[in-house]
């Protein structure tokens, strides 16, 4: 049994934990393992410690046998994005600008989820800075192929079965991809919802924080306990009465899916209609269609900002991708960066109104699968429109390309309506059942 403990989602974890089935160390324990099987190869991590990850699961058994109340989570060892502060433990931000960083502090988001009783059992690998260029991440289905960015690291480590969830950040398509290329769930929750503060800032109107799970219930309840508002998340999902409401939605950049990807979803689409689910075959306004330019020109403008000091202070230790992306960013106008705010302002009241008759959309999280190039992340392009209006995006794996890797579909909703993002996920979840090996 101890062996195969790393196949545990979040939920069945814990479960076991409360019950004393087995404790966090031997859990810790069998997670190591599959770390030290399979690291190597995957390499998902920036930091681990062996022994400082056993000592802080022996304490989290002590805590549960004093018979004190336990957290929500108590027990649950995760990843953490290394662009996510965590006091004592090294954060690199995926640059060797800050290869000797211990912060002093932890970000909110780490003290949200210890105070819940999780820990964190090592950092994951990031892209620079969040960005486009690559860490030393490979996709755990198939290690010639990236596993997406910019949170590569968390959604290997929860592919490999290295940790049952993890955290990521997401500017334009840096938790909804990563997961779609790795075959595991991405929930990305409205904007600020999970709080920001104490990560690396690379665009403050566009940068959320989201997870990673094996499954939708699993990515409610590690959720719920990260939020900022409590009891904003359900930590079980609730049901709804009849099938969903949804609106297929191709998107402005259909012609960018792979025809994999194309089938892929367009039996996704009919399979949720044969499961009873009413679905729309329906365009977005055709002001979507300045969506990408909105976001790019915002998160670059923001990003040569946020950025600026870092930049005089280390370009050479910057990669070159990274310098054009910042240089780019400073030459926008000031007036066109306020243009693309009111944009910005103006999609989501649109988007808004386009919700009012459906429960979600379903859309491709992903232009297909993961690339066989370890020196790109892949596009964003489907998730780009999701970030820019802030609003809710979770994607689940629905199947296999023809290279053998996962391919998914994305479920979105209304700014602030995460708990029936959630259920009509689960929903299509269990229409939609996908095997991993």
């Amino acid at each position: 049994m101890t062996a195969d403990l790393f196949k545990l989602g979040v939920i069945e974890a814990l479960d076991a934990l409360r019950a004393s089935r087995f404790g966090c160390a031997d859990y810790t324990r069998a997670l190591l393992a599959r770390i030290y099987a399979l690291e190597p190869q995957v390499q998902a991590f920036a930091w681990l410690d062996h022994e400082r990850a056993m000592a802080e699961a022996e304490a989290k058994d002590r805590e549960a046998q004093t018979g004190k109340s336990v957290g929500p989570l108590h027990g649950l060892p995760v990843a953490v994005k290394d662009i996510i502060r965590t006091r004592g433990i090294p954060t690199a931000m995926g640059s060797p600008i800050y290869d000797d960083y211990v912060p002093d502090y932890s970000a909110r988001v780490v003290e949200k989820l210890e105070t819940a009783g999780a820990w964190v059992l090592g950092k994951s690998v990031t892209t620079e800075f969040a960005y486009m260029t690559p860490g030393k991440t490979r996709n755990p289905w198939n290690r010639a192929h990236t596993p997406g960015g910019s949170s590569m690291g968390s959604a290997a480590a929860v592919a490999a079965g290295f940790v049952p969830a993890a955290v990521g950040t997401q500017t334009n398509g840096s938790v909804i991809r990563p997961a779609a290329f790795c075959g595991v769930v991405g929930f990305k929750p409205s904007l600020h919802l999970i709080p920001f503060a104490g990560a690396h800032i690379f665009s403050p109107t566009l940068d959320h924080m989201g997870v990673f799970t094996r499954s939708v219930a699993d990515a409610a309840r590690f959720a719920a306990y990260l939020s900022e508002e409590p009891g904003r998340i359900a930590p079980k999902i609730r049901m709804g009465e009849s099938p969903p409401r949804l609106a297929a939605v191709r998107s402005p950049v259909w012609d960018r899916a792979s025809p994999a990807q194309q089938a892929r979803f367009l039996a996704d689409v009919a399979a949720l209609r044969a499961g009873g689910a009413q679905v729309t075959d329906i365009e977005l306004p055709a002001a979507f269609g300045e969506g990408h330019r909105t976001l790019r020109t915002i998160m670059l403008f923001e990003a040569a900002w946020e950025l600026s000091e870092t930049q005089k202070r280390h370009r050479d230790r910057m990669s070159d991708f990274l310098n054009r992306s910042l240089d780019e960013g400073r030459a926008v106008a000031d007036a066109d960066y306020q243009a693309a705010l009111e944009m910005r302002t103006r999609l989501i009241e649109e988007l808004e109104t386009f919700l009012k008759k459906f429960d979600a959309i379903v859309t491709p999280p992903a232009p297909g699968e993961a690339p066989a190039d370890l020196s790109i992340t892949g596009d964003p392009a489907f998730c780009t429109l999701w970030s820019l209006t802030g609003v809710p995006a979770i994607t689940i794996p629905t199947g296999l390309g023809e290279n053998g890797l996962p391919l998914g579909l994305q479920i979105v909703g209304r700014s602030g309506d995460e708990n029936r993002v959630l259920a009509v996920a689960a929903w299509c979840e269990g229409k939609l059942p996908f095997t991993r090996p």
